[in-house]
């Protein structure tokens, strides 16, 4: 599986399906019924997809998508909602986190509270961490058997955030306004109460 193969997937699931759960499924089927090779080069294609955007710069731009409720875990299901806004906007921002502003997923959340939004509006895709570990257990049988693959391969199943650009204070709004301005900007210097 290719790198375009792999963003064919993402745009095909986006295309084909309503919601992220119609859209895990979809795609973790689509990948059961493909070889156990392109699986486990899935789940390293979202791997290197989430290294990109695992940055402090983006946390903070989460920070203030999701009104001050981003913690570890939070961020790490950030990281494949990203993923699932497509290859070209993803490309935007992550080199320039700060284009968020420009998404029409975050322009849809300006000025609502948190309480407001639906399951499928929030900035999180924490089960596209299952697809690969799921498709392989279908297509297999072998419960743990993507993490044996890649351990096999001297890899192994990332789990959780670690970007080690400089820390920022996200709650500073001048650093919000210096690193951040658009969004800071469409998203208030102060969220709504949730």
């Amino acid at each position: 599986m290719t790198l375009e193969d792999f963003w064919t997937l993402i745009h095909r699931s986006a295309v084909e399906t309503v919601g992220q759960d119609q859209r895990t499924e979809w795609l973790t089927a689509r990948l059961a019924r493909r070889p156990v090779s392109e699986i486990i080069e899935f789940e390293l294609h979202l791997t290197a997809q989430r290294k990109r955007v695992d940055t402090r710069h983006m946390w903070g731009a989460a920070w203030n998508i999701l009104q001050g409720w981003c913690s570890d875990d939070g961020f790490w299901y950030f990281q494949p909602w990203l993923v699932g806004l497509g290859h070209d906007a993803f490309e935007r921002v992550a080199v320039h986190p700060d284009a968020l502003a420009d998404t029409h997923e975050v322009r849809r959340l300006a000025g609502r509270p948190s309480s407001e939004w639906t399951d499928d509006e929030w900035p999180e895709w924490e089960s596209m961490n299952y697809i690969a570990l799921n498709a392989y257990d279908r297509a297999t049988g072998e419960e743990e058997g993507l993490e044996d693959a890649l351990e096999a391969r001297g890899l192994y199943r990332v789990c959780d955030a670690s970007p080690e650009d400089e820390r920022w204070d996200y709650d500073d709004i001048e650093q919000r306004r210096t690193r951040i301005p658009r969004l800071t900007e469409l998203l208030g210097e102060h969220h709504p109460a949730t």
